[in-house]
């Protein structure tokens, strides 16, 4: 077959080495008469997998000894509950930076369980930024800060993290690995995996371990994140084609160079992207501010809606697929995770300088 380029916001594009890897194997893995899909999660064999996917996790994001790496089902929705479920203290409230839709979208699920609050809002500028040193208004005694640090829906990312002398909490989903992070802000990072990692239908979190004991308990034992450190995230069943799935694109990426090269070739692709754009003399427009323009969500816009509708039918038919905008926002979004090669970019970036020349 003949595979297009997939710019879907999620889930992602993989590494095509990791599908045929993965294809070689699904009818029986490494001798064992079965699938892996198929065995239990008490086997041996998938005890390696999810073993070596955790610890690769690790190792390639840098992360400190103190911290505790978790698989867990239910997407980065269901963080948006656990997070505060676990950690939010009685009369201790938690900030917010509302930074966009997925960022709003956390900070309403945290209100149910207890006093959360925005600590700075993008709204009236149309979510085009992220908040600048000097900007967050913190309440006294907020137990944690949480941030989004990127915004898939609208296409910008946080460069400058927020050193505000409380921990932070971080959603990762949609640049997930794709970057160092400062471990020492954080107390809590997740993300969902289908954006860089893996297949939808897994969780990677990362939690200091002085948390785990000292974290609300009453609450049912999947939502505590001590149910699953305690049982090395084998609390109950895992998704085990997700985690089978994940280590073998932690295994790519460790073997073309690990989370410096990826970084490198993010900031590389979007470049690509960007350049075009501000190339066109306005045919294409970004309405991020440039400083924090996102390396994984590149949005822009047309001059109308009608010649944004044939953009992305053009490119379709050209085997340039989900570049359509979220439709809360519309216009255009090419998605760049981790595992989109150069050439996919190249190609997206040949095919607007055609199009927009023939519509100019």
């Amino acid at each position: 077959m003949a595979r297009i380029h997939n710019f879907s916001a999620g889930p992602c594009t993989l590494p095509l080495s990791v599908l045929e890897e993965a294809s070689a194997e699904l009818v029986d893995y490494q001798g064992n008469g079965m699938s892996i899909i198929e065995m239990s999660h008490r086997s041996a064999p998938y005890e390696a997998v999810q073993d070596r996917c955790l610890a690769l996790a690790a190792e390639l994001f840098g992360v400190p000894d103190d911290f505790e790496t978790l698989i867990l089902q239910g997407g980065a929705t269901l963080q948006f509950s656990m997070a505060p479920m676990n950690l939010m203290v009685e009369g201790r409230p938690a900030g917010y930076v509302d930074s966009g839709e997925w960022a709003s979208k956390a900070l309403a699920d945290a209100a149910y369980y207890g006093d959360a609050y925005a600590a700075w809002s993008g709204q009236e500028n149309g979510y085009r930024s992220m908040p600048q040193a000097g900007d967050l208004a913190l309440r006294d005694g907020t137990r944690y800060l949480h941030v989004t640090s990127n915004e898939t829906i609208g296409g910008i990312r946080m460069t400058r993290w927020p050193d505000a002398g409380i921990p932070l909490v971080g959603d990762m989903s949609s640049d997930y690995l794709s970057r160092r992070i400062p471990w020492d802000l954080f107390d809590l990072v997740y993300g969902g995996a289908q954006k860089n990692l893996g297949p939808a239908g897994a969780t990677l979190i990362f939690i200091r371990r002085d948390l785990l004991d000292s974290s609300n308990a009453d609450i049912g034992a999947y939502l505590r994140y001590s149910s699953h450190a305690s049982k090395a995230s084998m609390y109950n069943t895992p998704p085990v084609f997700a985690v089978y799935m994940m280590g073998k694109v932690l295994e790519w990426m460790k073997a073309e160079g690990g989370i410096d090269e990826i970084e490198r070739r993010a900031a590389a692709r979007s470049a690509l992207v960007y350049d075009a754009i501000d190339a066109s003399d306005g045919f294409f427009k970004s309405p991020v501010a440039v400083d924090d323009r996102s390396h994984m969500n590149v949005v822009f816009r047309l001059s109308s809606s009608e010649l944004e509708a044939e953009f992305v039918r053009q490119a379709t038919q050209s085997g340039l697929s989900g570049l359509k905008g979220h439709r809360s926002v519309g216009g255009i979004r090419a998605s760049l995770y981790n595992a989109m090669p150069l050439d996919g970019v190249g190609t997206l970036v040949d095919f607007m300088a055609a199009f927009a020349s023939e519509h100019e």
